[in-house]
């Protein structure tokens, strides 16, 4: 099976040459998604709550364009600008999900794009 673009209104365009995410093998690997309002392109950028909300929102829209959900996510990488922010993060991303909750990996990195707080990507089942 070869693999297949996803494409929604229901996230961001992409800002560059990849996809907003990509099924194959019976999973969606869904691209990292910054808090971009997709009906208007406009950042979102209060609170790391807003923020970690907004692209879980995106993550969900891709998803759900692919035919998967966020009760199926197998894995969650979060990006974040300052680990600082962590707990602020953790509480609202701890909404998303059900038990039980996806392996998930957090890191800090120097910057992200748009100088956005969180990016945040995830794998899950279709």
């Amino acid at each position: 099976m070869s693999p297949e673009q996803v494409s929604t209104d229901k996230a961001p365009k992409a800002i560059g040459p990849y996809s907003q995410g990509i099924k194959a093998n019976g999973f969606v690997f869904c691209s990292g998604q910054i808090p971009a309002n997709p009906e208007t392109g406009e950042l979102v950028t209060g609170s790391v709550t807003e923020q970690t909300r907004q692209s879980l929102s995106n993550v969900k829209g891709v998803l759900e364009a692919a035919g998967s959900s966020m009760s199926k996510v197998a894995k969650v990488t979060v990006f974040l600008k300052d680990m600082n922010d962590f707990a602020e993060m953790n509480a609202e991303y701890a909404k998303w999900f059900s038990d039980p909750p996806p392996a998930r990996a957090a890191v800090e990195v120097a910057r992200l794009p748009k100088d956005v707080d969180v990016e945040i990507e995830a794998i899950a089942e279709l």
